[in-house]
């Protein structure tokens, strides 16, 4: 049986790209997702290099968001860079992908008031005491959010720190970079927003105050690794976690601005849109590696995993596209969208706050190369092999 490719014939998404010191086979990334199966005490196990190394065939692999130290945990079995633990853990992950052929970066993730003390054992921290408006999952259930305490300049300068020693971590786990995240109202997100960085002091007040903490994260890490493995994650005007940015045509221009001048390898902007104005000044001003994650709709994903408007983005100024839900039932999405093949069907019941192999190693791949000649494309029932 033949199928119809899902995007064009001639589409850059399957054009190889360089990223640094990488030269990736694609231009389709596999975007950061939270899946809460590391241990109870973050180390990554064997369910998750099994995971990463089925999806080992994108151009690039963001890992999931990762804690650069215990009090910035958001949800139970989330994994960590903080421990000698951890690092081993991780570095059976790296280990399962490079075999397989692949290539990974990590992204770091502090929650900032997206944590519980009943999850981390530590009260939150964020720029501002402004509580988390919603119930949080703990490791007894859902519990109200508690108050953050409102971080001291000694708070500030040990988290930059943390964030540091956490990408020399990742690096020496065997990842290729890191992704600061500065996206969807976590930490570095919060003090760039108005409703939850309520400080006067120089981490605060103007645009220049709001966005020194991401600026100076990013400058850490990238003394700490060098700028060609640091990658940063931004979503403007998107207002999950409860963010309420209020002046987002103002301080994204000035944070790229001032992340550009500390040369990071890529910017990765969540919910992209090239039509809108914002995209287009933000490519314009960026003079390195654009990542663009588009928002789907669940029919654009039932349809395609987002493979057209990957192309659309791409044409649009984008050089290298991050698609998520794609990835989670389809261990093997590049080569669905390059052929046509059917896509596996989401079992979202199963994407969060669960813990075993079920809708996350399960999913199984497309047939061998020698079933395909001996009877044309199939789905094969057995789980990709690690």
């Amino acid at each position: 049986m033949t199928h119809t490719p899902r995007v064009p014939a001639a589409s850059r998404l399957f054009e190889s790209a360089r990223l640094g010191a990488l030269e990736l086979p694609s231009r389709l990334v596999m975007a950061p997702l939270t899946r809460n199966r590391a241990g109870a005490d973050g180390v990554p196990g064997a369910l998750m290099a099994t995971h990463y190394a089925q999806r080992a065939s994108a151009g690039l692999i963001i890992a999931e968001g990762t804690t650069p130290n215990a009090v910035g945990q958001t949800y139970p079995h989330i994994p960590g860079i903080h421990s000698a633990a951890q690092i081993a853990g991780w570095r059976r992950v790296t280990d399962a992908v490079r075999a397989a052929g692949g290539r990974m970066f990590l992204q770091l993730q502090h929650g900032g008031r997206v944590g519980h003390p009943d999850t981390s054992g530590h009260v939150p921290l964020a720029p501002s005491a402004v509580r988390f408006p919603e119930q949080l999952q703990t490791p007894g259930g859902l519990r109200d959010a508690v108050a953050p305490r409102e971080m001291t300049a000694e708070d500030i300068r040990s988290t930059i720190a943390d964030f540091a020693s956490a990408a020399r971590n990742a690096v020496e786990a065997g990842f290729a970079g890191v992704e600061v995240h500065s996206a969807n109202g976590h930490l570095l997100h919060q003090f760039l927003s108005r409703n939850t960085n309520l400080r006067t002091d120089e981490w605060g007040g103007s645009v220049e105050g709001r966005i020194r903490f991401a600026v100076e994260v990013v400058r850490a890490v990238a003394g700490a690794i060098g700028p060609e493995r640091v990658g940063v994650r931004i979503s403007p005007g998107v207002n999950v976690n409860g963010i309420q940015e209020g002046d987002t045509e103002e301080i994204y221009p000035a944070l790229v601005k001032a992340l550009a001048d500390l040369g990071p390898v890529y910017l990765h902007q969540v919910y992209a849109d090239p039509e809108q104005p914002l995209f287009r000044e933000i490519r314009a001003a960026w003079p390195g590696t654009l990542i663009a994650n588009p928002r789907l709709s669940h029919e654009e994903v039932a349809a395609d995993g987002g493979g057209r408007r990957a192309e659309l983005l791409l044409a649009g100024g984008a050089d290298l596209v991050a698609l998520g839900r794609g990835f989670l039932a389809n261990p093997d999405f590049a080569e669905r969208l390059r052929t046509g093949a059917p896509l596996g069907e989401l079992r979202p019941e199963f994407l969060m706050h669960v813990h075993g192999p079920e809708g996350y190693n399960d999913y199984p791949a497309l047939a061998t190369d020698a079933g395909r000649a001996a009877g044309g494309r199939r789905d094969d029932p057995r789980p990709a092999a690690a």
